[in-house]
């Protein structure tokens, strides 16, 4: 889903977004590589990075300073992403619950 302020918005060069997130543009390309930030490419092929990819960027480099490896980066935001998944899926099986319920009180009064 594209975020209506433009956080998916792709404008940033790989050394801006390097800047932005603090670190090394190789580093950046490093984790390109791995999957770890998948930045949008303009027709010659160029990288440019959002805002969500900058946030992505200064996770990986938040996980790494700690000590963490890149598997266990790629394996530690994997679980984040099913966890909001899985978060964003109980809001909505909740909404719908309370529709129904508000349907079956409607129905009994009437």
């Amino acid at each position: 889903m594209i975020d209506p302020r433009g956080r998916d918005r792709a404008v940033y060069v790989i050394s801006v977004a390097a800047e932005l997130a603090g670190i090394h543009p190789q580093t950046l390309r490093i984790y390109d590589r791995r999957g770890l930030v998948q930045p949008a490419r303009t027709g010659g092929g160029s990288r440019r990075y959002s805002d969500a990819d900058i946030d992505k960027l200064r996770r990986v480099h938040e996980l790494t300073s700690e000590g963490m490896n890149l598997d266990g980066v790629e394996r530690v935001m994997a679980l984040e992403d099913e966890v909001a998944r899985l978060k964003a899926q109980v809001q909505r099986l909740t909404r719908e619950l309370e529709s129904k319920r508000a349907d079956i009180v409607l129905y009994r009064r009437g």
